[in-house]
């Protein structure tokens, strides 16, 4: 027996557009029955037993036009019913039983249909036929394709009669019918496009690829948004008007929708057997230009396992027949990894780098393409905001290009405009700066009035935070402000400091304090943590082949996700030497790449590093002859010591924090205690420390040595359990004034 000559997945898809033509809500046995019954292999085995097949076409569809539709305007989804499923259940079980599947032979779709219980289908085709004569009819069917092939046809009295609104022709006429296009001729929506500007040089030797005899195929390469897709656009301008050679005037430029080939194949062979038909046509007409975006995904399309063919290599034979051009387009990235592997394909291609424009260029492209977006948002954008916008997407922007982020940048800034309508139709730099601090995790990056206050004072607000490290706080500040003037090196992080001190006297405190007045995210590391060699890769990812290489590397993922932020390395002298040279890129060119070769922007970034490194040596500073040096400066000379030379030459600064002393531990202990009155008045306790008091924990928490941590332990050794009891069990259970006192022997709430 033949088989595939009429494939049922054909009739099915019939079906279901026949079903879509009644409006029926319901895919039933009876619209395949319906389809069968206009197949010519089907009305001659009728004929043959004497049926009249236009009273069973009559009956039919007179049950079609009886069943609910849904109304001519109304939106709806198809389902199938339960008979229609249980038909397509029996159809695959006679297939597997006889070997025909996956090409289901339209016999074993009959006998489904014939063996269905209560179904109107199984019962008309019994009627008409005669239960004596079922086998005689199946016979006849196989003899029948088994010496023709189908000749589609539907009678037109049909279509006539079909009953509902809006009807269109229902035909059966191959593959034709009902297949999703996959080819979409370029040249018909081009006034749809943004016009090309620039890249004469790439549409130049793009053209002259087209007209070679061999190889005549462009390979575009280029990272995403630089205008791959835009150059096969202008391609299809030049050809419309006609600005092209002779060879290529005419030419018909076609996309190649690898969505809609794969979507369309449900079976094995079908995908080949659109493409192939698709390309012989193309062949054909002459004339024809395909273009593949993302031509990487064509790679591997259609196979079903090793050693099978896949849509490459179906079509190698035209790339090679030159009879019909190709232009791929496809990123570095999946250049390196899909199509160097395959020298078979890319001998075809004559590849052509699609470099990113530089900053001018990109103006010159959003000055010529703004009155587009000016007509669709109904605003108006000044030079001087084109330039801010790539300018501002270049510096701030990541993991992006020009032109394409400065482009969606002045489209976002229209939209708004649109949603917060006002009296000026002018897109300013103002707005430009928060739609791309609100887009890139960044701080303001335009100055105004407000922001330019909160810079001026933003060292006073810091040290009324931090005591007894001016210092350090100005260095920091300095740097913040040397950034929003303009006056930083643009390829280096905001600052890369290096906190030296002994322990307790305010450096982590420090980056803390500056992330939360400057609205920055702080991202903390202590590297304790990485001390061994192999714990280095936490930071970057890991290599290819190694456990963890998917999920990327902390440090370079956490720099992306916020890339305006204060970066805290603590205790920087523990980690393995290892990392110093990772540091070193990062403060000298302000990027880190990943274990997938993705770059990490530093950019705007505060890199703050603490240690105590030397903190065994400087109880001895004060010893012999160098009883005037500080403990800090003694921990400072062993740092010089620690740390290579480079590593030491790219920072901006060594700071070197102060020792505590009695004036600086007061405030410390004020701030402390301020603290925990703030915790205090959640449970409704006004706390009241009398001096005594204060000068005892003072005496007690005081410690050049161990720094403010010691005030922490004291106030949690002395006050804290007090409290803590007159709030669970005492006086304070509902909350009141707490007037903390004390005698020789101990402190108490009265």
């Amino acid at each position: 027996m033949p088989q595939n000559i009429f494939p049922c997945q054909e009739i099915i898809d019939l079906s279901s557009e026949l079903c879509r033509q009644f409006r029926h809500e319901y895919l039933t046995p009876e619209h395949t029955l319906m389809v069968l019954l206009n197949t010519s292999c089907f009305q001659e085995a009728l004929e043959k037993i004497g049926v009249d097949k236009k009273q069973l076409n009559s009956s039919l569809l007179n049950h079609l036009n009886r069943m609910e539709s849904i109304p001519p305007n109304e939106e709806y989804k198809q389902y199938q019913s339960f008979q229609f499923q249980e038909m397509t259940s029996k159809l695959f079980q006679h297939c597997q039983e006889s070997g025909t599947a996956p090409s289901y032979d339209t016999l074993h779709l009959i006998r489904s249909i014939l063996e269905l219980e209560e179904s109107y289908a199984s019962t008309l085709l019994f009627n008409s036929i005669g239960d004596k004569s079922i086998d005689r009819f199946l016979n006849e069917y196989i003899s029948c394709v088994t010496h023709s092939i189908f000749l589609h046809s539907i009678d037109e009295d049909i279509t006539d009669s079909i009953n509902y609104d809006n009807k269109k022709e229902f035909t059966v006429d191959g593959l034709s019918s009902l297949s999703t296009s996959m080819l979409t001729c370029m040249n018909d929506h081009i006034s749809d496009k943004n016009p090309l500007i620039g890249r004469e040089t790439e549409m130049e030797r793009t053209i002259e690829v087209l007209c070679r005899k061999d190889k005549n195929n462009p390979l575009h390469v280029g990272e995403p948004g630089v205008g791959k897709t835009a150059l096969v656009w202008g391609l299809v301008q030049k050809i419309v008007s006609g600005d092209v050679p002779e060879r290529l005037k005419e030419s018909k430029v076609y996309l190649l929708d690898i969505g809609s080939l794969l979507a369309g194949s449900q079976y094995r062979g079908e995908m080949e057997k659109s493409l192939k038909e698709s390309m012989t046509q193309l062949e054909n007409n002459g004339k024809s230009i395909v273009y593949i975006d993302d031509i990487h995904t064509l790679i591997g399309a259609g196979r079903s396992g090793d050693g099978a063919l896949d849509a490459t290599d179906l079509m190698k034979p035209y790339m090679e027949s030159g009879r019909i051009r190709f232009i791929g387009s496809t990123n570095y990235d999946d250049y390196k990894r899909y199509l160097e592997r395959n020298p078979g394909i890319l001998r075809r291609f004559q590849v052509i780098d699609i470099l990113e424009p530089s900053v001018e260029e990109s103006i010159n492209i959003l000055t010529q393409l703004k009155g587009i977006y000016e007509n669709y948002h109904n605003v108006i954008y000044p030079s001087e905001s084109i330039r801010f916008a790539v300018e501002s997407t270049s510096k701030y922007v990541n993991n992006r290009f020009l032109p394409d982020k400065a482009i969606d940048l002045i489209d976002e800034a229209g939209a708004h405009m649109e949603i917060h309508p006002s009296s000026s139709r002018v897109v300013s730099k103002k707005l430009l700066s928060a739609i791309v601090s609100k887009t890139s995790k960044i701080s303001s990056i335009n100055v105004d009035k407000s922001t330019e206050h909160m810079i001026e004072t933003l060292d006073k607000r810091i040290l009324k935070r931090i005591f007894g490290q001016d210092e350090a706080v100005r260095i920091v500040v300095e740097s913040i402000q040397m950034s929003k003037a303009g006056l930083s090196d643009d390829g280096k992080p905001l600052a890369s400091l290096l906190f030296v001190g002994p322990t307790g006297v305010g450096k982590t405190e420090v980056a803390r304090v500056l992330s939360e007045e400057m609205g920055m995210e702080l991202i903390r590391f202590d590297m304790s943590e990485y001390t061994e060699k192999h714990t280095v890769a936490k930071l970057i990812g890991s290599p290819s082949g190694y456990v963890g290489y998917d999920d990327g590397g902390l440090l370079t993922d956490s720099i992306r996700r916020n890339p305006n932020c204060v970066l805290l390395l603590d205790e920087i002298e523990k980690a393995h030497s290892d990392i110093y040279n990772l540091l070193l890129q990062v403060m000298d060119y302000a990027k880190l790449t990943d274990n997938k070769g993705k770059k990490a922007d530093f950019r705007n970034v505060v890199l703050i590093m603490t240690s105590n490194a030397g903190a065994q040596y400087a109880n001895q500073a004060s010893v012999g002859f160098s009883g005037g040096v500080s403990r800090g400066e003694a921990m400072h000379t062993q740092i010089k010591k620690l740390f290579k030379p480079e590593f030491i030459n790219r920072l901006t600064s060594i700071v070197t924090f102060n020792d505590m002393d009695r004036t600086m531990a007061h405030l410390i202990l004020k701030k402390k205690l301020s603290e925990l009155s703030r915790k205090l008045k959640s449970r409704n306790v006004n706390l009241q420390l009398s001096r005594p008091v204060f000068d005892f924990l003072l005496k007690e928490g005081y410690s050049p040595e161990y720094g403010a941590r010691e005030m922490d332990r004291v106030i949690g050794k002395f006050l804290k359990p007090i409290l803590m009891r007159e709030i669970l069990f005492g006086k304070l259970k509902n909350g009141g004034k707490a007037y903390i006192k004390k005698t020789k022997a101990q402190i108490f709430v009265k």
